[in-house]
């Protein structure tokens, strides 16, 4: 077990990131824990953390707040919502914001934030909940010098891959949008490539395993590809719902407006995210999207 550091750290947000994160975290730092489901909040006591009923509870003795909520919607309800975390914050507290919100939203926090004396580093994660729980994230951030060291212990403990990518809370998510981008695409190519293998008879499994070993493999054809053969049983684990797919596309599509990029390919993908979304599968791993382009009952 690793020495425990004397930086506190409060964890915000017990979902699928957010959870693996801070049982992580919990052996090696004092760590107190937050969200509006008691049964997520007893399982990081069982691990040794301490328990908060509100994010203010939970930010008012941390030097470190790590966000991990789904969206800036939950994002302003936890730090300036009722009895929220910044009303709470102690001076030069740092705010580590983990979720996928776009540039604006981290930008925007980040001033409201200054206003209580409070620093934002930016800081998307990616990996998935099972490399959540063992540190080996990838962790873009972005954020002055002071507040990047203030919370270098705790995105070092969960991160293998840690990429510095600016100064301003905002960098680090435009970064991030263009990763969700790539990863967009590559799922949505990958239920393409797994539909057509349906559709002339060859074993899907067969066809993912020969392919990813070559040129057109990609690591969401790898990892998505098994999961998509899952679909067409019981459904694949949720282990990343589309509509955070449905979200992030979203994201992309703004920010490649605001700079004039054309992305017909993100788009495409966007519009794939959004079906699966009306035909009710948001809550469903985003895998589950292949069903769409190749229903169940129409293998050959």
């Amino acid at each position: 077990m690793p020495e425990t550091s004397a930086t506190r750290v409060a964890v915000i947000g017990l979902g699928a990131m957010g959870l693996p994160m801070a049982t992580h975290l919990a052996p090696a730092f004092p760590v107190t824990v937050f969200d509006i489901d008691a049964g997520r909040r007893a399982q990081l006591a069982a691990a040794g953390a301490a328990e908060a009923t509100t994010p203010a509870q939970a930010a008012g003795n941390a030097d470190v707040v790590l966000l991990a909520v789904r969206d800036q919607q939950q994002v302003e309800a936890a730090l300036f919502g009722e009895n929220g975390a910044a009303e709470a914050l102690n001076t030069g507290a740092v705010v580590v914001l983990t979720s996928t919100v776009g540039p604006d939203a981290a930008r925007e926090t980040a001033a409201r934030l200054a206003e209580s004396g409070a620093r934002l580093v930016d800081a998307p994660v990616s990996g998935g909940p099972a490399r959540a729980g063992t540190g080996d994230l990838l962790i873009v951030v972005s954020g002055d010098e002071d507040s990047l060291d203030a919370a270098r212990p705790v995105l070092d403990r969960l991160a293998s891959t840690l990429t510095e990518i600016g100064r301003e809370p905002g960098d680090a998510q435009a970064l991030k949008a263009i990763n969700q981008l790539l990863a967009g695409v590559h799922i949505a190519a990958a239920a393409e490539a797994v539909a057509m293998a349906r559709a002339l008879g060859l074993d899907p499994a067969t066809v993912i395993d020969s392919l990813s070993k070559g040129a057109a493999g990609s690591f969401m054809l790898a990892d998505r590809g098994p999961r998509m053969i899952e679909a067409y049983g019981d459904g694949a684990e949720v282990r990343s719902r589309l509509d955070i797919f449905v979200k992030d596309m979203g994201i992309v599509a703004g920010i490649a407006k605001q700079a004039h990029v054309p992305t017909p390919l993100a788009s495409a993908a966007q519009q794939l995210y959004l079906l699966g979304e009306r035909a009710g599968l948001g809550g469903s791993d985003d895998s589950s999207v292949v069903t769409l382009l190749s229903p169940k009952e129409a293998q050959r």
